[in-house]
């Protein structure tokens, strides 16, 4: 894998042996390396190999701002939710690492906001609302 691209020193867009770009994180993996290097591929913790460009470009700059634990911890979640729920969507890690990482921040800051669809969600999917509790403890334990 050769580095296209620094996001920060644990994230960076990289072209695979076949010219795909993947997004590629771990924790001080671009540290003292430049575009056009090999990348040390021990240092890997999570590849996303999305199908779709402008998909690969948001979540690169998505991940370029977020610390490196909330994703992480969403990447726990979301392969939580696969295990139960089967196939999910690509743009998922775009969206839940998002919605999360402003959903802490916003918890840091006192900022509650009440969720007037809670019962309705509870009825209606209730195999998602329970590992949506799971995801809070999986969070709070983060």
């Amino acid at each position: 894998m050769k580095i296209a691209k620094i996001l920060n020193n644990n994230v960076v867009v990289v072209q695979d042996e076949r010219g795909r770009e993947q997004v590629v994180m771990g924790r001080g993996l671009a540290f003292q390396k430049r575009v056009g290097e090999a990348l040390d591929t021990a240092l890997v913790e999570k590849v996303f190999a999305l199908q779709s460009d402008e998909l690969v470009r948001r979540l690169g700059e998505l991940l370029s701002q977020i610390p490196l634990e909330v994703m992480t911890t969403c990447d726990r979640i979301i392969g939580l939710a696969a295990q139960r729920l089967g196939k999910l969507q690509e743009s998922l890690y775009i969206t839940l690492t998002d919605h999360c990482y402003f959903a802490i921040e916003r918890q840091k800051n006192g900022l509650a906001i009440k969720n007037v669809l809670l019962w309705d969600i509870k009825r209606l999917y209730p195999k998602e609302f329970e590992l949506g509790q799971e995801a809070r403890a999986i969070i709070a334990d983060a």
